[in-house]
């Protein structure tokens, strides 16, 4: 009777032993959701929304480096203006969202 008891108790172990493996595991998820895979939406959306209103005036730095004006916007390029009398043809996805934003606030101030 005695070996009966113990092997429902281990029994009853083990399926809480696996519950909790399975509300560590979805805590995993959560927090990799909230700090890994949301804001990274968030940056790429903010990095579109700059490109989809670029317009003739602004100041950009493209992923290599490269500062200049926008001269002309096209659909999926742009002409910028590095010098008095150079200008470059990109495209819009080679314009990055944290140096342009930095170097739009210098030159406000």
């Amino acid at each position: 009777m005695n070996k009966v008891f113990f092997l429902e108790l281990s029994s009853a172990e083990n399926s809480s032993g696996g519950m909790m493996n399975i509300i560590f595991l979805v805590a995993i998820f959560i927090i990799f959701y909230f700090f890994m895979v949301r804001p990274q939406n968030k940056k790429r959306k903010e990095l579109q929304n700059l490109r989809d209103n670029l317009k003739k005036g602004d100041n950009v730095v493209t992923i290599g480096g490269i500062h200049g004006k926008v001269v002309e916007v096209k659909e999926t390029t742009v002409l910028i203006t590095v010098d008095a009398s150079t200008k470059l043809k990109i495209d819009k996805s080679s314009i990055s969202l944290d140096s342009s934003t930095k170097l739009n606030e210098e030159n406000k101030q």
